[in-house]
């Protein structure tokens, strides 16, 4: 089973070459997108190059949004976080978050 992947053009390609990845993987622009709000939450949406599905039949989760409440303080076990199979998805996701945050801050 290969679960390893690269971005060309925001599309997620399968790459069975344990090397080709890894050397991608080294130099990749892998955020979609990084944002640290006023009270110090940091949200970071990123590529992962692997298949986070666990063997679960579909498509690969292989993007992931995180949220850190403390910034880059708070232990990952505290934080939010949401999978995607697309770039699309993991945009949409990446501002469904921020804006998720910025409303509990403003309130």
């Amino acid at each position: 089973m290969n679960d390893k992947y690269i971005l060309i053009d925001k599309k997620v390609i399968l790459e069975p070459d344990l090397m080709k990845w890894g050397r991608w993987m080294e130099d990749a622009k892998r955020h979609v997108g990084n944002d640290e709000l006023s009270d110090g939450t940091w949200i970071s949406t990123v590529f992962l190059g692997l298949d986070h599905s666990f063997g679960n039949v579909g498509l690969p989760l292989v993007f992931e949004t995180m949220v850190f409440p403390d910034g880059h303080n708070k232990p990952m076990a505290e934080s939010e976080m949401w999978r995607y199979y697309t770039y699309k998805e993991a945009e949409a996701g990446h501002a469904k978050a921020v804006k998720k945050y910025e409303k509990l801050i403003t309130k």
